[in-house]
This record gives C-alpha cells, structure tokens and sequence, in this order.
C-alpha cells in the first residue's frame, strides 16, 4: 500500500490519518470512505481518522467514545438542525463498550427523553439548573511514588500529541526512535516533550525532544527571527511539535507548532441581558484587607447605590465567581501575622461568609479556593476545606468548586451556556520570571499575557517547576482539554481582561492593598476592580470600587 497515496486521498477530503491507521493492513480507500460517508457527516474543520474508527467503520466494534462529538450532536439536534449526526452518533455508543460508558449513555438517553436538564460528558455535579460543574477536582488520599510522576508524563504527553496531530503540519508525524535510524537530509515532522533547552555559543537554540521511544536534539537557529522568538517561550516539560530537516543525531527545526486553543468563529451569546461578575484574592483577616471598598461594592451588586444605569446592570447579575485567596490564612510568608487583624483561620472564614452572605440571595456564588487558603499548596486543589469554611458551605446561594475547575453557566433547553476554565493561578510568577516574552512585556502588571501564554500551551503548568502539584496516573487535570468559552485567574492581584481566539480572558483585581511581602517581591496591586460581562453582548465593563 502507498502511504504517502492514502494520505493525500484523505487529506484531499479534509480528513487526517493518525499514524495507527495503517495498522489496519490493505484495504481500499475508496470503498471505506464511501462507507464512511454513509456514517459521518460532513465537519467543520479535519477530523482525525484512528484505527478505532476503522473498525467501527468496517466491523462495528471496539470504539473508545467519542462524548465530545455526542455532545456536539445533542445541541445540533436541540437546536433543530441536524439530527442525523446525533443519531449516528447513538449507532456508534451503542457498539461494545464498557459497563461504565453504557451507564454515562443510558444517562445521557434518559436526560434526552427531559429536555429541561443539560447533558454533561464528565459526571459533573448538578448544583443549580444554572450552574453545572463540568469538571472538578476530588481528593485521592494514596501515597505517591516516582511511578506515579513517570505515568503522569506519558499521560500529558498522549493528551497533547493527540491534539497536535490535528495539526495539518504534522498529518506525517513519526516517533524519534525512526528518525534516529534515517539516512541523509530528508523532511521530518516530531512531537516530543521538552526534556532540555540551551543557548549555543553562536546563540543558537538547542533542545532535546523525548518520547516513549527516545530522544533527540533540535536546532532552532538564530537568523530565523521568528521561528527564534517563538522557541525562546518554549519552557521544559512541555509538549510540541516540530517540522524540520534531519541531520547527524539532530534535527534543524524549520516550524513550532503549539497545541494551542481555539473556539470556532460562532461566538456564544445569552438571549437575555444577563451578567456575570469576577473578583478574587479578597484576604479577609489581613490589615490590609478594603473593608469599605468591599461593603461598597456589595452595596452595589445588591442595588442599593449607583445612578439608576449601574442599579439596573446590578439587578441582572445572577453570577458571582471568587477566584480563590478568600482569606489571608496563617503562615502564609515570613512575619504575616504582624500583618494580620484575625489570627484564627476560622474566624476569618466566618468573617467572610458574613460578609458574602449579605449579597442577593438570587445570585450564585461559585467559590474555587487558592494558595492562601486554608488547604494544601499543591495543585489542584480540592474544593474548600468543609471544616475549615463551614460558615461557607453552608450558604444556600454557593457552589464549590476545586482550583482549576471548569464550570458551566446559563444553559437552558435552546442554549448550551458558557464553559468557564478558573484558576486560582499560583504558579504565574514562575512564567513571568522565566519567559523573556512576559518578562519583557511586564506580565506582572498585565496578567492577560499569562493567561494567552497558558492557552497557546493548552496547560495549566506546562513546566514541572511552575508550582508544586499532585501527580495522577489516570488523567492531567491541568491540561485544557475542553476549550473554554471563559478562561478567569487570580494571584496577579490585577484586572485585566482580553479576547485570545474568541476565548475571553479575564485576571481579577483583589481587595487588599499593597502589603511589604509584595513591595519586596515587586507586586504592584490594582484593587478594588471588578469585571463584569453581559453574556448577551459579551461586553466587558470595569467597575471601581476604590477612594
């Protein structure tokens, strides 16, 4: 069989092969796409063709499912358009699957059958018919060992190479063990997670790729400007792709390519004027806690202040997100409790649900925690300690949830709602202190370019460094696997909001001012801000709440 034939036949179709595919053997490309056709409908951008889909294709059987495409699907259909996807998809869950998957299935028909309800892929709780928690992490008390790290890499590793090879410039990847072994100077295309960086004595770039089968140096050189400035924001422990030319035991790299996130063209919008609110890094208990700026903008979100605009825009928020650093903690950084007001974790917990409990009762409150907390530093974290922050589970109108978390809000029968990625995002200094792009674009004082650098890496820590963290031999649950319509962080203590591939960012302010522990480390707070969006025009006003 000619490969190279196969790929350009299907790639001529907008559909890329993954290199599994021909451990199918011979078979008649023509015939199976036409039997393909008959089975999948046409998409809006190439999809991956795997040897799972191969046999589902041919023999019906063996697929590992597909819950984004069902998902896909379902809201085709609600929204009365094409309902042949979603029942093609149906034929395709119903094949031999696990025990576990039929029972998410069986789940998803019955929600089928009460349109009122949302499908959710990743048994989420359901808090609120407003608020879903699509993704949260909970707790696995186990001990750890260093073969815990070592699958926890493979498993980031398998998740980021399956999307690279969506990639178009890398339809004709190959692992490095092959590379090794070719002769001459031919084309090459690689993905492989970032063992080793270093500048030559020319100035030259040098990096060593790895995968399951080996490793390999790069060479990314100097007088190719912008191939350069994009490897100097590579950081170790992440996951790329290369296109290059082979030489002796090294490759000269001609293109980068991130995994990257992207939303299609169709932006989501509310049908009604609804709004959302952000604020974080509240450190209640601290001295320098703004008590006045805080009340003053409860005050306001409850529509008791402001000109008759402000109160009618305060009457329609009906979410508030808390991005984690609710109190100031103990022991947080040498000297603290010179700074601190309440010495007792509790009673600053309780001091801030007093405080959130005098907001609206219709409004939402979704709370992830932060470094500052009261719980372990290492990421993620789980939800509030329910001992700890009592006086805050306990409120009727919140919803925990652990840092990261991805939350969904709005969705209704006709509306999918607005996926939402929160961070609480303690490893930021990390990347502002060891990648030239923020340190020179002063990402200290315009988070945003954090958060875009995190999205083009599709990970919450891409280097090991970054920020300490529990490893997971099942799944990475830092890694961006469902593009959010929202990505929202905190820490920085400064507001800033952007649009980085229709994705919305949004750093929030804090409510503590500029305390010695920052002066020394270089912080400049920005608080008392708090960003809110209109979910139907997408809007994002800044309001202040400061003297």
């Amino acid at each position: 069989m000619n490969k190279k034939e196969v790929v350009d036949f299907f790639l001529d179709k907008e559909f890329l092969l993954s290199p599994d595919f021909f451990e199918n053997g011979e078979f008649d490309k023509e015939k199976f796409f036409g039997l393909m056709q008959s089975k999948i409908t046409s998409k809006e951008k190439p999809t991956i063709l795997n040897k799972d889909l191969f046999f589902v294709i041919n023999n019906g059987a063996n697929l590992d499912v597909n819950w984004l495409e069902f998902e896909n699907s379902k809201a085709l259909l609600e929204k009365g358009k094409n309902g042949k996807i979603y029942k093609t998809c149906l034929d395709i869950l119903s094949y031999d699957i696990s025990e576990e998957k039929k029972k998410q299935l069986n789940l998803l028909l019955k929600q089928v059958e009460k349109p009122d309800r949302k499908i959710i892929i990743e048994k989420p709780k359901v808090e609120e018919p407003s608020v879903l928690i699509l993704k949260s992490y909970k707790e696995e008390a186990r001990k750890r060992s260093v073969e815990d790290f070592v699958d926890y890499f493979k498993i980031r590793y398998n998740l980021v190479r399956r999307v690279l090879q969506g990639r178009r410039e890398l339809h004709d990847v190959v692992s490095i063990n092959k590379v090794r072994d070719k002769k001459g100077r031919e084309p090459v295309s690689l993905i492989g997670l970032v063992y080793d960086r270093y500048t030559t004595s020319n100035g030259n770039i040098i990096l060593t790729l790895e995968d399951p089968t080996g490793s390999i140096k790069i060479l990314v050189n100097k007088n190719r400007p912008e191939l350069f400035e994009l490897a100097k924001d590579i950081v170790l422990d992440e996951v790329i792709g290369i296109n290059g030319v082979n030489g002796n035991n090294i490759v000269f790299v001609n293109n980068i390519i991130y995994s990257d996130c992207f939303l299609n063209n169709h932006v989501k919008e509310a049908k009604e004027e609804v709004y959302a609110a952000f604020i974080a890094d509240l450190h209640i208990g601290s001295n320098n806690f703004l008590a006045e700026d805080f009340l003053r903008f409860i005050k306001w979100i409850n529509g008791e202040i402001g000109n008759s605009k402000q109160r009618s825009v305060a009457k329609k928020i009906k979410y508030l997100f808390v991005l984690g650093d609710l109190i100031d903690g103990v022991g947080i950084y040498p000297e603290q409790h010179n700074e601190l007001v309440i010495k007792d974790v509790y009673k600053q917990y309780e001091k801030c649900a007093e405080l959130l409990s005098e907001i609206r009762k219709d409004i939402k409150i979704i709370i992830i925690p932060g470094n500052h907390d009261a719980l372990r530093l290492s990421i993620p974290q789980p939800t509030l300690d329910r001992e700890f922050a009592k006086s805050l589970w306990d409120l009727p109108n919140v919803v925990m949830a652990s840092n990261p978390a991805l939350i969904n809000i709005h969705s209704s029968e006709n509306f999918t709602g607005f996926n939402l990625l929160l961070y609480h995002g303690y490893g930021f200094h990390y990347y502002v202190e060891n990648v030239d792009s923020l340190r020179l674009g002063n990402a200290r004082d315009n988070p945003n370019l954090i958060l875009k650098f995190l999205l083009q890496k599709r990970h919450l820590a891409p280097s090991h460094g970054s920020t300490l963290y529990i490893p997971n031999n099942k799944e990475d649950p830092l890694f961006i696997e469902k593009v959010p319509d929202f990505f929202v962080a905190g820490e920085m203590h400064r507001c800033d909001v952007g649009n980085y591939n229709n994705i919305i960012t949004i750093n929030c302010s804090c409510w503590q001012s500029k305390t010695d522990f920052q002066e020394k480390t270089g912080n400049n707070p920005d608080p008392s801000k708090v960003p809110i969006v209109n979910l139907k025009t997408r809007e994002i006003k800044i309001l202040k709440f400061g003297k």
